[in-house]
């Protein structure tokens, strides 16, 4: 797929020089932005770093995070700038387009450590002075503290990991600050970054009602910046969450009660000028997470750190498909990898043509907007959102239903629809896998009638 990428964008810079004066100038600009188009596709990359390290475990969290033994910061930094110099290297792109730093905590972070990672950024590739560089916070007194460090150190963004306004729901969760530590977290971010903070606000919770949740939601919204993201609390094995909803001792409210706090919560923020772009996110003033609605876009992104995950082209290896990459799990075992041999990538699968559409796919459908039709050629070049979903009689369902929708603009859920995505999905990537597999077979037999022409001449 990438080779066949690579292929037009060199046939089209010769087809751009020989075109003729009389061809339209809009022909000519078209084909120029189809071109920049696919050049990005492997010149740039969005860039997240892991911090692994929590001070404590939430009760409902299954993430790849660890409550450190002993203080490594110094090795731990001088890793993360090691692996962002390596696997930058390998995937040869000029331009990072945002960075994120996730976890864990990573406002346990020095701020020193956010700058020296940063600086290996800006060595290796163009790193703008307006890109996108994003914290996670957990919104204690002492995440607070730092965030002014974090910001001099060339964070711009914060996001505040609240989940709830409630005492009693915070200590559940397991959650180390209070209410009112994290209204104090948000108003000094938003005086540092005002337009550019995020809230976290989880919901489904124990003993969690609807009317409890709408009065919770009124008062975020008296405090929050111009971006809230919504997540509903899952329960995960080997959680001490779920050991207390197994053994009886929580309750959870029931799937048409959380199903009803998200309608509820999507029409809220919706009068509170928080327009919906993506399943979970919400903005005002176009204030959308780039870093993440790059990963809804499909381009590529390089993960660092423990148990980071990444999809690029390693073309520093001469790598032509894009990979699916995973770092190691574990900091210790992670560091002394990195130490060896510049990075940790424990697994990588190159994915194939039918892969690559599926992840474009299911992400693009998380956003409002869908897919337009030019971003999914950028992808899919000989089979378009037409010919792979027009005629399929259980899309064709779905849109006579009104929960899909397919036109001009491109492919997309309406606003009942994508509540209801995780539903939608399954038929819409069989009808990929039939269209991509008809296709494939098409080509093999047009192919076999070449070579048969061929050698009867």
């Amino acid at each position: 797929m990438i080779r066949m990428m690579r292929h037009a964008l060199h046939a089209g810079r010769g087809a751009l020089c020989l075109r003729s004066f009389s061809e339209t100038r809009g022909e000519v600009i078209e084909d120029v932005l189809q071109r920049t188009d696919s050049a990005r596709l492997t010149n740039e990359a969005s860039l997240y770093v892991h911090w692994p390290y929590c001070l404590r475990r939430c009760s409902y969290c299954n993430f790849n995070k660890y409550i450190p033994r002993e203080n490594n910061d110094h090795t731990m930094t001088e890793c993360l700038q090691r692996e962002t110099e390596t696997l930058l290297q390998l995937s040869q792109v000029s331009c990072i387009t945002s960075v994120f730093f996730g976890g864990g905590t990573p406002s346990l972070a020095h701020p020193s450590t956010i700058a020296a990672v940063l600086e290996t950024v800006s060595r290796q590739a163009n790193l703008s002075d307006t890109a996108e560089v994003t914290l996670e916070v957990n919104p204690t007194p002492v995440g607070r503290s730092k965030l002014e460090d974090f910001f001099h150190a060339g964070v711009n963004r914060f996001s505040i990991g609240v989940q709830s306004l409630q005492d009693e729901d915070l200590k559940v969760l397991g959650r180390d600050h209070s209410p009112q530590q994290a209204l104090l977290t948000v108003a000094e971010a938003r005086r540092l970054c005002p337009g550019r903070v995020s809230v976290d606000v989880m919901f489904g919770r124990p003993k969690q009602s609807v009317e409890s949740w709408e009065n919770e939601l009124s008062e975020l919204l008296r405090v929050c910046d111009d971006h809230v993201s919504l997540y509903q609390l899952t329960l995960e094995r080997g959680t001490q969450l779920f050991k207390q909803v197994l053994e009886g001792e929580v309750t959870l409210p029931t799937e048409e009660e959380t199903a009803e706090m998200y309608l509820c919560a999507r029409k809220t923020l919706h009068q509170h000028g928080l327009l919906q772009y993506e399943v979970s996110n919400f903005a005002r003033q176009n204030a959308v997470s780039h870093h993440n609605r790059s990963y809804w876009k499909g381009t590529q992104y390089i993960g660092v750190g423990p148990g980071a995950h990444g999809r690029f082209v390693p073309v520093g290896e001469g790598g032509v498909l894009r990979e699916a990459r995973t770092q190691t799990l574990e900091p210790d075992i992670w560091m002394r990898e990195v130490q060896q041999k510049g990075h940790a990538t424990r697994r990588r699968i190159q994915l194939s043509h039918l892969e690559l559409l599926e992840e474009v796919l299911v992400m693009g459908m998380r956003m409002t907007e869908g897919i337009n039709h030019k971003h999914w050629e950028l992808f899919s070049p000989q089979l378009g959102l037409h010919e792979v979903f027009g005629t399929s009689s259980d899309v064709q369902e779905l849109l006579q239903r009104g929960q899909l929708i397919l036109d001009e603009r491109g492919l997309r859920c309406s606003w009942e629809g994508l509540a209801l995505l995780d539903s939608l999905l399954p038929a819409l990537l069989v009808e990929l896998e039939r269209r991509v597999s008809l296709r494939l077979q098409e080509d093999e037999h047009a192919k076999g009638q070449t070579n048969r022409t061929s050698n009867t001449q």
